[in-house]
């Protein structure tokens, strides 16, 4: 019997996979990326053609290189079934340049969605590794080594605070610094407008109607668009006229007691089409909106649904629907809404620019749809949220339009001399259409609250009475801060970056290097992603410009198209041709041009004396300054549109303010006053004076979160003082309570834990210090990191379950077993059954080999003298140009393959 082995990319979908396959199929899973860049190094030869030494990036890797090489063995069939996108093409290149297969049939297997016919259709209908996707795919990720490896250390010589500079990361961040200088600039206007309630006079008719005042005297009222962002002014191509509130008092007035007539009536039919189906950004967009979900949490979701067999493949460009799809579609609208709602020919969708080359759009798997109440048992609720999202939308892209009539009254009236105007609009729908299955939802729909009201039915000369008639005050508003949604939906549109990187991106910049952090749902950029971006934007230019970033995706495009040669481009990029390459814009020479004192100053503005206002930017937090003589700590939670020069002077008046006096130590008889550092205020045994030098510093503490030193007590500064805390004794040694760098700890000899808050410093107890003792110790020979997440109680063992951060990335663990995070996952977003299901995962795969500790550590002495000394170099001297690298796998899938 013929035996057949099957490489996907997860232990999810590989089980989904096999109960599709016989026995004569192997299913195992790659776990993603088999290969990759050196973790340290830049491991690619500029001069040698781009040439890249490739590397097993963990133990994990090697072992599952192994496994696979154990089971090809026995195998007469090799199927590299990864994803069918340029990661997918290159994971399948990867493996294939380390499996080094002889004796045994390839063929690289594509599907979009995980059913039974999907997968038998596969397996009839295999092809060869595109490589122009693996060009493009490994291209792109020289390209981000490059940038990422060289530019990065310039900014953290520069820009002290700054983690990363990153091809796609840092046009987002300056996209967030924008729209927030934009508000920083921003100048509000006042205006006022009439608002009124309004009714037939006559007629059966009776219903009331709001109506808004748009017209004086034949020039129209002032709106927020009349007005200039940065001056508050009108602009001065605006023919409008700004009321006040002492003019549109005076026109209450001057109407009271008058006629109103309608003046026009106008109704007109319109029709509204149906949305597309899901691509990956409109998804992340739509799930955000509607759901309120972040990006990350999102693709997290889509990818279980996927890979458990519910939806299409969640990581595509195409708006298109299979014949299959547009077909199990209709039937379904006719089944359960009618056929009336089914147009007569289906609808096509072509996809935006720059689409990639794979899948077709996000939709329910299969020929025929599951209702989402058929499947209810099977999701938890954020999946079943996400699904049912997912099902309307792909049911109402192949509904019929929506069709109704809208309706505009102009009522007009005497304000004394002056003749008025009111206008009152509304909507009403005749056919629901695919409003039936799906309404879509815009965070910046200004229509949204009119576009349900009812009109009644007037004539031109009828009257109507004004039962209500009030002064609506209006201020223009700054631009909005982006959202996880609004800021995808702008990437896309800018053509910056693609779909599937957005929720790593956003994550990036966030979670990960702390450019940008939440108000609510809005993004807000920190000062350190003000600095950084001035850096970037002075010294290069190109890597924060939108139009540059935008064409280099549009050249990766080519390379996968075939249109264009990965490693033309990439000289181009690092060595220059019309303008400066990378090469020389990270060269000592650029970099001697760079003025810390000026890329980390943030101006603000200047005062009525005219002395600047600046935020300076430091390691470890900022400071605020006026001139160069006063200056003080910047207080956590002000944000950046909200420090205007008249509240940094209120900062600076409270932070320049001398040491306050708080009580004398009992201890040593000093005086214990507290003041304001560069770092935040704290407590101080002792005051020293102008220019006195002393060998012994006085004692200091600082002040927890939430302390104000304008209210801080003498009690409150003895006990920060008595830190740190001895609590107490185990098994005879002394336990103590103190506070360090990455926040508040318990340590016993050696033995360090991270314990909830600062003020369990001064209340933890013995048996409390002693519990958390009795946990096994996460990180041997380091202060443990608190946890990300707290998920629960494991539903089996009752051990709690968390997320914490650990030297390789976030991990989910119960204390006896430790599960990394997937990629693409944000450790935030990490539910309790998912973190039970990756234990289980993780502990199986502990069992299955209980020799796996001992065969680790002594395959990793051997793996690190041969991986260095021999294997690694030899590869990196045989590696030639990306171009000639890629093509070497090509011929040998040739043999029992078939191409599309």
């Amino acid at each position: 019997m013929p035996n057949h082995l099957v490489i996907v990319e997860s232990k999810a979908k590989a089980e989904t996979i096999g109960k599709y396959l016989g026995s004569d199929y192997t299913v195992m899973a790659s776990y993603g990326h088999v290969r990759d860049l050196p973790e340290k190094g830049l491991g690619i030869d500029v001069d040698n053609h781009f040439a890249v030494e490739w590397a097993l990036p963990q133990d994990r890797a090697k072992k599952v290189v192994a496994d696979i090489k154990l089971a090809m063995k026995g195998a007469d069939t090799l199927y590299l079934a990864t994803d069918e996108d340029r990661e997918g093409e290159s994971i399948a290149w990867h493996l294939l340049e380390l499996l080094q297969p002889k004796g045994v049939e390839v063929h690289r297997m594509v599907f979009h969605e995980i059913t039974e016919d999907a997968i038998s259709e596969a397996l009839g209908n295999t092809r060869q590794i595109d490589m122009r996707l693996v060009e493009a795919a490994d291209g792109r990720r020289i390209m981000d080594r490059l940038v990422g490896y060289l530019v990065s250390p310039v900014l953290w010589r520069r820009v002290p605070s700054a983690r990363s500079a990153g091809r796609v990361q840092s046009p987002a961040v300056r996209l967030v610094v924008e729209r927030e200088r934009a508000r920083m600039k921003f100048v509000a206007a006042q205006y006022c407008d009439l608002s009124a309630i309004m009714n037939a006079a006559t007629g059966d008719d009776s219903r009331s109607f709001a109506a808004r005042l748009v017209e004086i005297a034949g020039q129209p009222i002032a709106t927020g668009k009349d007005f200039d962002a940065d001056t508050g002014l009108l602009l001065e191509t605006s023919k409008a006229r700004q009321l006040n509130d002492a003019e549109a008092d005076a026109l209450v007035g001057a109407l009271d007691g008058a006629v109103y007539t309608v003046t026009s009536a106008d109704t007109r039919p319109f029709t509204e089409k149906p949305k597309e189906p899901f691509r990956t950004s409109t998804l992340q967009q739509e799930a955000g909106n509607k759901l309120g979900f972040s990006a990350g949490r999102t693709m997290s979701i889509a990818q279980g649904l996927y890979e458990r067999g519910f939806i299409t493949y969640m990581r595509t460009d195409s708006a298109n629907l299979s014949e299959q799809a547009i077909t199990a579609a209709r039937i379904q609208v006719a089944e359960l809404y009618g056929k009336q709602f089914v147009p007569a020919e289906p609808r096509r969708y072509k996809s935006g620019r720059n689409a990639q080359e794979a899948h077709e759009a996000i939709r329910p798997s299969g020929e025929r749809f599951r209702v989402p109440a058929s499947v209810r048992s099977e999701l938890s609720n954020d999946e079943m949220r996400l699904y049912e999202l997912i099902w309307m939308r792909t049911l109402a892209s192949q509904m019929e339009n929506a069709r109704g009539n809208t309706a505009t009254l102009r009522i007009g009236a005497q304000a004394g001399d002056e003749a008025v105007v009111f206008r009152a609009s509304g909507k009403t729908y005749s056919f629901l259409g695919f409003r039936a299955a799906y309404i879509d939802v815009s965070e910046d729909d200004p229509s949204a609250e009119e576009a349900e009201a009812v009109l009644p039915v007037l004539a031109v000369g009828d009257r109507v009475n004004c039962s209500v008639l009030e002064v609506s005050p209006h201020s223009t508003k700054p631009p909005a801060r982006f959202t996880e949604a609004s800021l995808v939906k702008e990437l896309e549109s800018r053509g910056i970056g693609r779909p599937s990187t957005y929720a790593s991106i956003i994550d990036k910049i966030s979670s990960t290097r702390g450019y940008v952090y939440k108000q609510g749902n809005a993004l807000v950029p920190s000062w350190t992603a003000f600095a950084k971006t001035q850096c970037l934007e002075s010294h290069f230019a190109n890597l924060v410009d939108y139009r540059f970033t935008a064409t280099m995706e549009e050249v990766l495009d080519k390379v996968a198209a075939g249109e264009a040669e990965a490693e033309k481009w990439l000289d181009e990029f690092y060595f220059g041709r019309d303008t400066p390459g990378l090469k020389q814009l990270v060269s000592q020479e650029n970099l001697d041009t760079i003025k810390m004192e000026v890329v980390n100053s943030v101006f603000i503005g200047n005062d009525s004396e005219g002395i600047p206002i600046t935020i300076r930017v430091w390691k470890n937090g900022a400071s605020l300054h006026r001139g160069e003589e006063e200056k003080c700590a910047m207080p956590e939670g002000v944000l950046p549109d909200d420090l205007t020069v008249d509240r940094a002077i209120e900062i600076l008046a409270k932070g320049t303010i001398g040491p306050r006096e708080l009580g004398i130590d009992p201890e040593t008889g000093l005086t214990i006053i507290v003041l304001t550092g560069r770092f935040g205020p704290f407590v101080q045994v002792g005051i020293l004076e102008p220019g006195t030098k002393s060998k012994e510093k006085p004692k200091r503490a600082s002040l927890f979160d939430g302390m104000d030193p304008e209210t801080i007590t003498f009690e409150e500064a003895l006990e920060l003082l008595s830190l740190p805390r001895t609590v107490g004794e185990i098994d005879g040694e002394e336990v103590t309570a103190q506070s360090g760098r990455y926040g508040p700890y318990l340590k016993k000899g050696t033995d360090s834990r991270t314990i909830g808050s600062e003020a369990q410093l001064l209340t933890i107890t013995i048996e409390e210090a002693a519990a958390i003792y009795s946990q096994p110790k996460q990180a041997r020979g380091r202060i443990s990191k608190p946890p990300l997440a707290a998920l629960g109680a494991h539903p089996e063992t009752g051990a709690p379950i968390v997320v914490k951060d650990g030297r390789f990335g976030p991990y989910i663990t119960d204390g006896a077993t430790n599960a990394t995070v997937p990629r693409g996952i944000d450790p935030a977003e990490v539910t309790l059954e998912t973190a039970v299901q990756l234990l289980a995962e993780r502990a199986a795969r502990v069992d299955s080999n209980p020799k796996r500790t001992i065969k680790k550590k002594a395959v990793k002495k051997k793996a690190v003298k041969k991986a260095v000394k021999k294997k690694a170099v030899k590869k990196a001297v045989k590696k030639k140009a990306v171009k000639k690298v890629l093509k070497t796998a090509a011929p040998r899938l040739a043999q029992g393959s078939s191409e599309d």
